[in-house]
This record gives C-alpha cells, sequence and structure tokens, in this order.
C-alpha cells in the first residue's frame, strides 16, 4: 500500500507507534458483540421431516428485538423451576447456593451454542476455585420444546471433553417450560428471538451471586481461566464491574501449551507509547500557545 504523503513533523514521529497499534489490535473480534443467527444444521434436519406440534414455539414474537442489555447489579428470580438432565425438577435456588456461571444456550444448535460450551469444557478445569463448592455452572435452553433427553446427551458430550477433570455435580444442564424462560432471560436482558426453526441470540453467558445478583457477562464462544476466575471472585464477594474480558485479552493471551498467560508486550507497548506521543504533542501545543499569550501580539520578536 502507497501512502501519496510523507509525513512530517510530529506527525512522522507518531506514525510508526500508530500503525503498531492498529496491527496489534486487528485480531481483537468478539463473536459475543453481534447476535447469532441461522443455526441451518437444526433447520435442515426439521426440514426432512413433518415438524408436527413440536415445533409451534410461543416463546418469541415478531415483534421482539434480539440482543442484550446488561443488568449488572440486578437480580434474576431464584423461584423459577427447570428440569435438569435426570428429569428431576429444581428450582434455582437449590442450584445457586454458591457463585454460578449461566450459560443461555439451545441443545439442537450445531454452531455457537456448541462453541460456547465446549469453549467452557477447556476453560474450566483450569479455574482456580473448588467446582461444586466455591462454583457452579448451569446450561439453560431457551428452546422450550428441548427435553433432559436433549440436555443429558449435551451434559455427556461436554464432560468428555473434559476428561475427569471436573465434578459430576458442578454443571447441570436444564430445560423449561416458556414462562420460566423468558423470566430468567428478560431479568438478565437476553433478548433472543425464533427464526422459523433457528434461533437469532446473542452468544453470551453471565455470572451471579448466590443470591442471583449479576456481577459480570462474558461475551463470546472462547474464555480465559483467568476471566472466569476473576468473575467468580467478585461474585464471591458481591461485587459488580463492567465487562472485564476484552481489557484482559488486550493485556495477556492464554497459551495452552504453555498453560499459563503470555503477555501482549507488542499491543501494550504501542498503546504507551501511542499515549505517551499524544501527551508530548499536545505538551508542545499549549506550551507555544502560551508563549504567544505571553509576548503579546505586537511584541516583534514574536
Amino acid at each position: 500500500m502507497a501512502f501519496p504523503l510523507r509525513p512530517t513533523g510530529p506527525a512522522r514521529l507518531l506514525a510508526p507507534a500508530l500503525l503498531a497499534l492498529m496491527l496489534s489490535l486487528a485480531p481483537l473480534s468478539f463473536a459475543g458483540d453481534q447476535p447469532h443467527e441461522g443455526h441451518q444444521g437444526h433447520g435442515a434436519a426439521a426440514e426432512k421431516s413433518d415438524p408436527g406440534p413440536i415445533h409451534v414455539h410461543p416463546l418469541t414474537t415478531a415483534e421482539d428485538a434480539v440482543g442484550l442489555d446488561e443488568r449488572l447489579g440486578e437480580s434474576i428470580p431464584l423461584d423459577l423451576t427447570f428440569r435438569d438432565e435426570s428429569g428431576r425438577t429444581v428450582t434455582l435456588r437449590e442450584l445457586v447456593t454458591v457463585p454460578t456461571l449461566i450459560a443461555p444456550v439451545y441443545y439442537a444448535c450445531p454452531n455457537v451454542c456448541n462453541f460456547l460450551q465446549a469453549g467452557l469444557a477447556q476453560a474450566l478445569p483450569d479455574v482456580r476455585r473448588t467446582p461444586g463448592e466455591e462454583f457452579r455452572v448451569l446450561s439453560i435452553s431457551f428452546d422450550e420444546t428441548e427435553t433432559p433427553a436433549d440436555a443429558a446427551e449435551s451434559r455427556k458430550n461436554y464432560y468428555a471433553l473434559m476428561q475427569g477433570r471436573f465434578p459430576a455435580e458442578a454443571w447441570h444442564f436444564l430445560t423449561g417450560d416458556p414462562e420460566n424462560i423468558r423470566r430468567l432471560t428478560d431479568a438478565a436482558g437476553y433478548r433472543f428471538q425464533r427464526k422459523g426453526v433457528d434461533f437469532v441470540h446473542p452468544v453470551a453467558s453471565f455470572v451471579i451471586t448466590p443470591d442471583g445478583k449479576i456481577v459480570r457477562y462474558l461475551h463470546g464462544t472462547s474464555f480465559l481461566p483467568m476471566d472466569l476466575t476473576l468473575a467468580l471472585i467478585e461474585a464471591s464477594e458481591g461485587r459488580t464491574g463492567t465487562t472485564i474480558r476484552k481489557m484482559i485479552q488486550f493485556c495477556f493471551s492464554y497459551d495452552r501449551e504453555r498453560q499459563g498467560y503470555v503477555f501482549n508486550l507488542l499491543r501494550v507497548s504501542a498503546t504507551v507509547i501511542l499515549l505517551t506521543a499524544g501527551a508530548f504533542l499536545a505538551f508542545l501545543l499549549l506550551s507555544g500557545r502560551r508563549r504567544k499569550t505571553t509576548r503579546g501580539p505586537h511584541d516583534p520578536n514574536a
């Protein structure tokens, strides 16, 4: 790419730092920032047979918007009832006795919902909290037609990924009726819509305290164990704050081969250089104006 003009003066000093920052920021994209649409695998399966009455979905109307309104500090109702993977009816109050991560998904989804849960399965064994005692995970289907058998199959798949590194009672897979699903998603600001036999929905999960208060939203399908650990610590202390995933990923990358975090030196140093250069340029401009004001408009030395 050719530039028609060669930068001069302060711009010449700032150009390399600005370019480095732009290159370092390029990889930062998050699937959770946009709603996901069109799980074609589910749709194709439905087209091969008569869907019957099971595909009448009263949950969502065409007028409903799709998106996520972060409601930090607000609470979800814990009296909601669902069925777990064994078919047992449970209330959220029975399960949310410790800081809990809730992942709204649907089990027939062959795309992002699976990626989200697989991302959890990869990260959860490395979280520095005791599962079952200090935190719990709930996958909750927002498709009211799904059954405990669907939940049990999903549970089997993701526990297989963890290869025995996560306790059996620390991650539950739930299904429910339209009223309880809607009350949960409305309380969390999670707005989804059925489109044909598929769903358009945000790709996000959230962490709550034992009394149901929302303290953190986690966007996208991949998770850093450090992200999850910090969110669960905040939930145990009842502290809320803005989403930190982007800030953490800006400064650190998790190296799965090394089982540790790698500091993004280029990205952070480019940001520091750019901010320093900007501050220095602002200082020069302000000091120049100050000197002109001191000398006055008729000063022959100005």
